[in-house]
């Protein structure tokens, strides 16, 4: 099975695969930190948007609002939820901007998709160069070094067509810079009982070694997992915050 199959074929099932993920508290969060750190612009790009649900936010924050993807179906169905946004196909690895943004934003870890170190530097270098100065790029991470191969999500979620049950875990093998984003889907109709499975292969890095990358581009600030609150990292947890600001 090829590794976007879950992003193509199923693209109609994104939110629901989504379904338990507060879109608003994470981007109120964004917006927050945008404001503490940021130039008080409104121009905005979310990397690897999707189906668009943070970008919604966004614009009712005030933001003219864009969303990148490399999967046209998912921009299909952005362009339906938010047709105030403007969306582009391409790579999040090698994108250019007709006008300096003031902030980008990449949520759902999806800064892993960077598949090598090299592809992340060239993300890293595309967000740097598409900033207005006092600009900032606001991602979550995870650290390979804190990866519990043992550890999954799953959610259940209800739909016309069927029961569905998702499952993610993060799989990384203890050497190298890739790691792989293992997704199931089980559909229950009428008795009848469908499984996909995916392995999607994405860029494995410790917070030191990104740090070390993102420095000579921002000044950076690593704070707490938690979008309920702007608490700084306390170097143990395995999923962080960053918030770079271009000088």
């Amino acid at each position: 099975m090829s590794s976007n199959y879950l992003y193509t074929d199923l693209s109609g099932y994104y939110d629901l695969m989504c379904a338990d993920i507060n879109y608003h508290a994470q981007s109120y969060s964004v917006y927050r930190l945008h404001q503490l750190f940021g130039n008080g612009g409104d121009t905005h790009l979310d990397l690897a948007c999707g189906t668009g649900p943070h970008i919604r936010h966004f614009i009712e924050f005030g933001y003219q609002s864009s969303g990148l993807d490399i999967n046209q179906p998912m921009l299909e169905k952005a362009r339906t939820r938010c047709p105030k946004a403007q969306f582009s196909l391409g790579d999040m690895c090698d994108f250019e901007v007709d006008e300096p943004l003031d902030l980008i934003t990449c949520f759902l870890y999806s800064i892993h998709y960077s598949n090598g170190i090299e592809k992340l530097k060239q993300c890293i270098a595309s967000a740097h160069k598409a900033l207005k100065s006092g600009g900032v790029f606001c991602f979550n991470s995870v650290d390979k070094t804190r990866i519990d191969n043992n550890l999954f999500e799953r959610h259940t979620a209800k739909h016309q067509s069927g029961l569905f049950t998702f499952s993610s875990a993060w799989h990384y093998d203890g050497e190298g810079d890739k790691q792989s984003l293992r997704l199931g889907i089980t559909k229950t109709t009428e008795g009848i009982t469908q499984s996909w499975d995916d392995e999607h292969p994405m860029v494995a890095t410790s917070f030191k070694e990104l740090t070390n990358i993102l420095q000579p581009y921002f000044e950076v600030h690593i704070l707490e997992h938690d979008y309920q609150k702007i608490t700084p990292w306390d170097k143990a947890s395995g999923n962080a915050i960053f918030v770079c600001v271009k000088a």
